[in-house]
């Protein structure tokens, strides 16, 4: 098993905008490391405080993420932190190494880990 990070900022608290972000984030992870639902364990989500206008695992559902176990929470509201932020941390079952997807501006929030590709 290995687990696999992601972010993306949505660009704005709008239904519309969070499950756009979730599922454009998601959608790179499964890309980027060749898998799909029946490979995700689980996935765990976060979002900054100014996001609440719906949840990243209603998002993960509509494309199929019907079977994956999911938890959203609210971030720490760190000052000066990045907003309107969506994180995720995937546990998904390969054994080979995986590539995390931090995209548009959430890839200053680690840059070591990968980005847009």
């Amino acid at each position: 098993m290995r687990a696999v990070r992601g972010a993306i900022t949505a660009s704005g608290n709008t239904v519309e905008a969070i499950e756009e972000a979730t599922c454009s984030m998601l959608k790179e992870i499964e890309r980027l490391n060749r898998i799909g639902p029946d490979d995700v364990v689980s996935a765990f989500f976060s979002l900054t405080a100014d996001l609440n206008a719906t949840y990243p695992a209603r998002a993960a559902r509509s494309i199929g993420w019907d079977a994956v176990p999911m938890l959203d929470t609210v971030e720490v509201d760190v000052p000066g932190g990045l907003r309107r932020t969506i994180r995720v941390l995937l546990h998904v079952d390969v054994s080979r190494p995986v590539r995390h997807a931090y995209l548009g501006e959430a890839r200053s929030l680690r840059p070591d880990l990968g980005s847009d590709s």
